[in-house]
């Protein structure tokens, strides 16, 4: 790796993929209740390293020169607190942290690379703690976990960054005040708590699919991060249920379409004039692979029904031979099980190809008067494609302008202005 390379590249991909794994195994040191103790070691860390190596260069093992800083840092940080009651000791794991004799070697067996995968589904369940409420859950998992900045989460939860640092702070106290152990939670609790994680991971995945503040529309290194997060969960014995590889599925899916959403110039390419042959056949195989795993249980899942929808669109020869009619049914057995802003939206495209716009807007306005859309900009957008097909032009630029200023995305703006242009031509 070449010491040039620009120190926001690995911001956002190294950084983010070891920081993770950092903050599980400094929260099983120093316990739940010093959460921020973790987060400030793992931050100390990364911005060492990116004093360091812009000088020196990048080591030939980062993920192991960020470790050893973190084991460093925290091993300072119990040799300053030595009297102090802070941090809890006590158990077989961690009591030889207590002794200088033996605090370098215990401190080597707690970074050892074949616990540090339990570690992050423990830290993912302590998240989702039942409780705290679902979405505090699921918003400190994208902070802690996913290293999600306060305006990427207020983004994937529609609402502010003022709301998302409070829950972040409520959940704090709460790890502070009921010190809540890492522990993969029982049978009879697996599955509750597993919900609020597949929640988090999926928002991840979407960040990446469709950043909202990165110059960058698509962002394979958080997808990438999001499916091998997913991807713990398919490997424990404890997790392994017909929604996890349900969302195996879903991401490898929308993952398989990703080199044809762009031009070479970084410009987005609608479904109907994507090249079909640059979609990734082998990651579309891996999804029906997980889609055949899923197939067990007597429940359907909301990731069963996407990826089913997902898959619909991967299977297509061409956009005109897409089997709309099976893919509104979906949207409709979606939304019925899960009642979301998007999901709303996305069945009123698949209506309209369906049964066109005139009765699309009606069923638009329907949703309207049900679902807080104005501030979002995909009613926007919609609704001018709406009125662009009934040949009201002046409607559908206002639209189209009204979703510009609603999106932070600077592909999302020029793609939309692009829209506009080709109505006045």
């Amino acid at each position: 790796m070449s010491s040039t390379e620009p120190v926001k590249q690995l911001t956002d991909h190294l950084f983010r993929n070891e920081a993770k794994k950092m903050v599980a195994v400094l929260t099983k040191i120093f316990g739940t209740e010093n959460l921020q103790t973790a987060e400030d070691v793992v931050q100390d860390t990364l911005l060492h390293a990116m004093q360091v190596w812009k000088f020196k260069g990048i080591p030939d093992n980062p993920s192991a020169w960020l470790f050893r800083v973190a084991k460093n840092k925290a091993i300072d940080i119990i040799r300053r607190n030595k009297h102090s009651v802070q941090f809890d000791f006590s158990d077989s794991e961690k009591i030889l942290l207590t002794s200088e004799y033996t605090v370098n070697s215990a401190m080597e067996n707690l970074w050892k690379e074949e616990l540090i995968k339990d570690d992050l589904l423990r830290m993912m369940f302590a998240c989702c703690h039942p409780q705290i409420s679902e979405e505090n859950q699921e918003t400190l998992i994208l902070k802690t976990l996913c290293g999600f900045s306060t305006i990427e989460i207020a983004k994937a939860f529609l609402t502010s960054e003022e709301t998302i640092s409070k829950r972040l702070y409520r959940t704090k106290e709460f790890f502070r005040e009921h010190k809540i152990k890492l522990l993969i939670p029982s049978i009879d609790q697996i599955k509750n708590r597993t919900d609020a994680v597949l929640n988090s991971i999926y928002l991840l995945f979407n960040e990446g699919y469709n950043s909202t503040n990165s110059e960058e529309l698509i962002r394979k290194d958080v997808m990438e991060e999001a499916m091998m997060l997913c991807k713990l969960l398919t490997q424990n014995k404890h997790t392994q249920l017909p929604e996890v590889y349900a969302l195996m599925a879903l991401m490898y899916f929308h993952s398989a379409r990703s080199d044809s959403r762009l031009t070479a110039d970084g410009e987005i390419i609608l479904l109907p004039m994507q090249d079909r042959k640059k979609w990734d056949d082998g990651m579309i195989e891996k999804g029906n692979e997980y889609m055949g795993r899923a197939a067990f249980g007597d429940v359907i899942s909301s990731y069963h029904l996407q990826a089913a929808i997902a898959y619909e669109h991967c299977s297509a020869q061409n956009f005109k031979e897409t089997n709309w009619e099976r893919i509104l049914n979906y949207y409709e057995w979606l939304c019925n099980i899960s009642d979301s802003p998007v999901n709303e939206l996305n069945k009123i495209v698949a209506f309209m190809e369906v049964h066109g716009p005139e009765k699309a807007l009606t069923e638009l306005e329907i949703i309207k008067g049900k679902k807080k859309l104005e501030s979002y900009y995909l009613y926007h957008s919609l609704l001018g494609e709406i009125y662009s097909r009934l040949h009201n032009i002046a409607k559908a630029k206002i639209c189209f302008e009204s979703a510009i200023k609603l999106t932070h995305s600077e592909t999302e703006r020029k793609m939309l202005k692009n829209k506009i242009l080709a109505l006045l031509n």
